[in-house]
């Protein structure tokens, strides 16, 4: 039975895919993120060791509340912990439990295929619409190219997929950034839900906490007006 590193563990999330779910945060991830309100789980020798089974007995616990929504393997970057989550997601199917894995493209496709076709959902982070912006805000010079080798790879085999994309002012939440998300995503008919997420500053602490200098610092959240101007350009510009 496979042994995972385990960031955090939420009994009720209702922001990971569809319905009540139980979501599982993996340890490791080798983005970079500058945005990222969780740096702690960049490291693959933090968090807590669990088995595949222990796990399943958290979960199944929970039956009752997300029998109509499911589970979701997020990170971090669960495609780090490969042997493990697959493990889980077989296990989740034998549960008759819908599955989501929410990664980003930090890995490339031969890495996680297994995870890719197990899975019922993908929940696709896009961090940048071109190599150069994805590159930039993760540290990662092969995340966006790895991420449309998942989303081609999930439209050859008929797999649905929810895209999320972080909004920052004058980095992704520009027309431009936009309308170039837009004309990238209308070509995948398997792409179910396009989320754009508002970056928030509640992460913040952690980076303070690990030393680590924070490249958003100087940056605000965005407010509710301008991320619903950026949805109704998005939609007008996506038109699906």
């Amino acid at each position: 039975m496979a042994t995972g590193r385990i960031h955090s563990e939420e009994s009720f999330g209702t922001l990971d895919g569809p319905g009540v779910r139980y979501v599982v945060f993996m340890q490791g991830c080798p983005n970079r993120c500058i945005y990222c309100h969780n740096p702690d789980s960049w490291s693959n020798s933090g968090g807590r060791l669990s088995s595949a089974g222990e796990l399943m007995q958290r979960i199944i616990s929970c039956r009752n509340f997300i029998q109509k929504g499911g589970v979701t393997i997020s990170g971090g970057e669960p495609a780090v912990q490969q042997e493990f989550v697959l493990e889980v997601l077989q296990k989740c199917r034998q549960e008759n439990l819908h599955t989501a894995l929410d990664t980003s493209g930090a890995v490339p496709l031969e890495s996680c295929c297994e995870l890719i076709d197990e899975a019922d959902l993908i929940l696709l982070d896009i961090k940048g619409v071109d190599a150069e912006s994805a590159g930039r805000l993760t540290g990662n010079p092969h995340c966006f190219a790895n991420a449309v080798q998942i989303l081609d790879h999930c439209r050859k085999t008929g797999k649905a997929v929810w895209i999320r994309h972080v909004l920052i002012k004058d980095l992704t939440c520009t027309e431009e950034n936009l309308k170039k998300l837009a004309e990238l995503l209308a070509q995948y008919d398997n792409i179910e839900k396009v989320e754009l997420l508002p970056f928030h500053t509640m992460g913040f602490f952690k980076w303070n906490e690990l030393g680590f200098t924070n490249p958003m610092a100087d940056f605000s959240a965005l407010t509710s007006g301008e991320k619903k101007q950026a949805e109704e350009f998005f939609n007008r510009a996506y038109n699906r």
